[in-house]
């Protein structure tokens, strides 16, 4: 148990939006920071984005500033994140992490979703 599921994710043409859930099992995200990371198959995990559960404060990579937006749903005990104006450079293996020190780097993570695939075309 602990664990987060990701959904959400599909194949959209460039422009084009979509949005990617992480719901938590067993437990809340109360204390955490939860994040969202992207990775292409070769190629080094990429922050997207990240959340503090208490504040709501977030904080973004480059690539999606102004483009993606997470956000929480305290009812629900769920994540989103807000795709929208995709690109082909956004396609990739989305995972959403949970951990008590979550920032832009993988490694202040603890927890993390088996990931949802996202495909931009054009």
């Amino acid at each position: 148990q602990a664990q987060l599921v990701e959904s959400g994710g599909g194949l959209v043409q460039a422009g084009g939006s979509l949005r990617l859930s992480c719901a938590a099992s067993g437990r809340t995200f109360s204390g955490y920071g939860i994040g969202w990371f992207r990775q292409t198959p070769g190629k080094e995990r990429e922050f997207v984005a990240v959340i503090s559960w208490i504040s709501g404060i977030t904080l973004y990579g480059d690539s999606v500033k102004g483009r993606f937006t997470i956000s929480r749903d305290n009812a629900k005990n769920t994540v989103y994140l807000e795709m929208n104006s995709l690109k082909p450079e956004d396609t990739a293996v989305y995972y959403c992490a949970c951990g008590r020190k979550g920032g832009s780097s993988s490694n202040t993570y603890d927890y993390w979703g088996q990931g949802t695939q996202v495909t931009v075309s054009s």
